[in-house]
């Protein structure tokens, strides 16, 4: 599997840590930085995340900034991208089997280390479920298939 990496300037610790470690799980990772603590902004370095996945480039993206959200829009501004901000497995889990997440993000200064190593175990290691979940994960992508609901 091949897995893309962003962060800002608040997760660079946690992106290191996470760049080291997953190789060890059998991953190919592709470090898009930044690549020191100097101040930069998230959503240069989530619209270039999502870019890797649009393109093909990775399978999967890890995006990381403090809380995680501000780089969680930007990725998702590309409707290639399905980045859900996850913290803690359970989350993370069911982002792949019910949306088909390709992209977790995760807030470097809520979480710790080992609970973003355990998120991201649980994001690479979960399936699509498929099923009736591939209809609504088309959707999201296509808003002219959504229902309008009636009104009030």
């Amino acid at each position: 599997m091949r897995v893309a990496i962003a962060s800002d300037h608040a997760a660079i610790a946690l992106k290191a840590a996470l760049v080291a470690w997953l190789p060890a799980q059998d991953v190919s990772v592709e470090d898009l930085g930044p690549f020191d603590t100097s101040s930069v902004d998230y959503p240069d370095y989530g619209y270039r995340l999502a870019r890797a996945i649009a393109e093909g480039r990775a399978d999967r993206g890890i995006a990381l900034c403090g809380s995680g959200i501000g780089i969680s829009i930007a990725v998702n501004r590309n409707p290639a991208a399905r980045c859900a901000l996850v913290s803690e497995p359970l989350s993370a889990a069911l982002a792949r089997q019910h949306n088909d997440a390709n992209v977790i993000a995760l807030g470097a200064r809520l979480i710790g280390e080992e609970m973003a190593k355990a998120c991201v175990a649980a994001f690479l290691n979960t399936p699509f479920e498929g099923d009736r979940h591939a209809r609504r994960v088309a959707m999201l992508a296509s808003p002219e298939l959504v229902s309008q609901p009636p009104e009030a």
